[in-house]
C-alpha cells in the first residue's frame, strides 16, 4: 500500500471513531452546499425528480431535493464509519432485518442468489452483511485511482466480497457461481455501456437498462432478490430490506425483463425515497432526447 494510501486508511481510522450522528450531521451539511452552489448534481437531482415525481409542484420538489443532496452527504460521511470502524462495529449499527426470511429460503434453496442491490442507502453495510452469513462475489468496475484497491481489501477485511469485473472473464465468474449455489450481487441500476443495454420504463421515462442480470436469472434458476440498507433517522443506524423480484425479471424477452428489473429498484426507493442517488444520470443514451441539458424543459 502506498504511503498517502497508508495515511488515508490512518485517518479513517481515527474518524470511525466518530458517532454516526456527528458523521451524519456534517455529511447533510455538505450536501446541501451543492443546492446551494446551484451546481450539476443539484441540476441533475431536480430534472430526476421532475421525472420521478411529476405529479408534485417546484416547491414541494425543491424540498424533496433538498432531503435528497443531505442524504447525498450523508452518503458519503457515514462512509468513515463503515469502513473506518471495521466490518464488525459497522455490522452492530444494523436495527432490523425486513425479509431476512425470502434470503434465507433463498440460500436454503441452493439454486444460486443473485442480490440486486440499487445505489440506495448504504450499500457498503449491505455488503457486510451479506459476506457475514454466506461468501459472495460482486461485479464491480475498478477505481479511476489504481491505488485505492488496496486501501478497500484492507478496509472491507474478513468480510469483503470477491471482487469480480465487469468483463468476459468476470460474467464467466458469475456464472459458474451461481451453477454452484452460490451468492453474487450486482447494481441493477448501474448505467451499461452504449450497446450493451435494453430501454426500459424507469419511473415512466426510458432509461438505458442491463440485461446482464435479468440474463443470468434466466440462465441458471438462480433466486433474485433485491435489498438495500436503509438509513435511520438522527444516526440511530440502519434497517436491511429484502424483496422479491418482481414477475417477469427472468423472461427470455429482453424488455420485459428489463422493465421487470426497473420495478424491482422502483419497489426499492418508494421505501427510502431521498436516500437513492438522485443526482446520477440515469436518463442518457445516444438514441434519447437529453432531459439533463440547459432548455430540456423539466426544470
Amino acid at each position: 500500500m502506498r504511503f498517502d494510501i497508508h495515511l488515508l486508511y490512518l485517518l479513517l481510522r481515527l474518524l470511525g471513531r466518530l458517532p454516526l450522528r456527528t458523521l451524519h450531521g456534517v455529511g447533510s451539511f455538505f450536501g446541501r452546499l451543492a443546492l446551494w452552489r446551484h451546481g450539476t448534481m443539484a441540476h441533475t437531482a431536480a430534472v430526476n425528480l421532475a421525472i420521478a415525481r411529476p405529479e408534485l409542484d417546484r416547491a414541494a420538489r425543491g424540498r424533496l431535493r433538498r432531503e435528497a443532496l443531505a442524504e447525498v452527504g450523508k452518503s458519503g460521511a457515514e462512509i468513515v464509519k463503515i469502513w473506518g470502524g471495521g466490518a464488525e462495529r459497522a455490522l452492530s449499527l444494523v436495527r432490523e432485518v425486513r425479509g431476512g426470511e425470502l434470503f434465507d429460503a433463498a440460500l436454503a434453496a441452493g439454486k444460486g442468489v443473485i442480490i440486486a442491490a440499487p445505489h440506495l442507502g448504504c450499500w457498503e453495510l449491505l455488503n457486510y452483511w451479506l459476506c457475514r452469513r454466506t461468501p459472495m462475489a460482486i461485479l464491480y468496475r475498478p477505481p479511476h485511482l489504481a491505488a485505492l484497491e488496496p486501501l478497500l481489501r484492507k478496509v472491507r477485511g474478513a468480510l469483503a466480497p470477491e471482487q469480480v469485473r465487469a468483463e468476459g472473464a468476470g460474467v464467466r465468474t458469475l456464472y459458474k457461481r451461481l451453477a454452484a449455489g452460490g451468492t453474487v450481487g450486482i447494481l441493477p441500476d448501474q448505467k451499461p455501456r452504449a450497446g450493451e443495454g435494453q430501454l426500459a420504463p424507469f419511473f415512466g421515462r426510458d432509461a438505458l437498462t442491463m440485461v446482464l442480470l435479468p440474463r443470468l436469472a434466466a440462465r441458471t434458476g438462480a433466486a433474485v432478490l433485491f435489498a438495500f440498507a436503509e438509513r435511520l433517522p438522527r444516526g440511530v443506524g440502519y434497517r436491511i430490506h429484502f424483496l422479491p423480484a418482481p414477475e417477469g425479471l427472468a423472461d427470455t424477452d429482453t424488455a420485459t425483463a428489463c422493465g421487470a428489473l426497473n420495478r424491482g429498484v422502483e419497489a426499492c426507493v418508494e421505501r427510502a425515497f431521498t436516500q437513492y442517488q438522485w443526482h446520477y444520470r440515469r436518463y442518457t443514451a445516444n438514441n434519447l432526447p437529453n432531459p439533463y441539458r440547459e432548455g430540456a424543459g423539466l426544470v
